[in-house]
């Protein structure tokens, strides 16, 4: 049996992402999980083009979660526009923190 992962934000228990641990499916590298678009249950993750910059990973830019409620909850992901290609299972994929407060992930079967 594969290993299944869901991913919510915990305040408004949107379900942000839901699919098979891998490489075609939810990425975990470095205690973050980098989300396949077949993997995505929300479109509500918007860009906030605040960008960073990882020396080895290169440029990424900020994801907001904007809620149905209005509120948005700031920065909870990220995206890397312009990825370094040796790392191409991290490119143009959102990406959120595992141990992340704002979202609570859980195994499923």
């Amino acid at each position: 049996m594969s290993r299944r992962v869901r991913i919510r934000h915990r305040a408004s228990g949107e379900v942000i992402a839901e699919g098979p641990i891998g490489v075609f499916g939810i990425m975990p590298f470095e205690g973050n999980y980098y989300i396949a678009r077949s993997c995505l249950r929300t479109a509500r993750l918007t860009a906030s083009w605040h960008p960073g910059f990882c020396v080895y990973k290169f440029f990424y830019v900020w994801l907001d979660l904007h809620l149905p409620d209005g509120m948005r909850e700031p920065s909870v992901g990220w995206l890397y526009w312009l990825p370094n290609p040796l790392f191409f299972f991290i490119g143009f994929r959102p990406a959120v923190a595992r141990s992340s407060p704002a979202l609570s992930v859980e195994e499923i079967t």
